[in-house]
């Protein structure tokens, strides 16, 4: 059976020496997209270079992406509406231009309060 991507590996993409992310263009691209959201959510990994991935995310409200952790740094940014997200026992409220960092391997969870977008960055260990 092959592996069907609905886009190419994110190390076959966004190629370069330097490369501008217009950050509100993909996210409405990646909505844009004609497959059914899983769980309320898109993603679409932007850059996966040597430890560095981005990963940016679309979010209906009440999407949400379970329990997990990272073995790496991780940044959550929200780009546009509102996530909770409960990470080391304490549940955050991560609004438009805000952003949380999380040490390796602390397990969180994401949900969206309305519709949103953020962008992951985790940095490999």
């Amino acid at each position: 059976m092959t592996d069907e991507r609905l886009r190419p590996h994110p190390s076959d993409r966004l190629l370069g020496p330097a490369v501008l992310l217009d950050l509100p263009d993909l996210a409405g691209r990646l909505r844009a997209e004609a497959h059914p959201a899983k769980d309320g959510h898109r993603q679409a990994g932007l850059i996966h270079r040597g430890p560095l991935r981005l990963i940016l995310f679309t979010f209906e409200p009440g999407a949400r992406l379970p329990e997990h952790s990272a073995p790496g740094h991780v940044l959550i940014q929200c780009l546009r509406g509102a996530l909770s997200v409960r990470a080391a026992g304490t549940r955050y409220r991560v609004g438009a231009g805000e952003a949380l960092a999380l040490e390796p391997n602390v397990a969180h969870d994401v949900e969206a309060v309305e519709k949103s977008e953020m962008l992951l960055t985790v940095c490999l260990a």
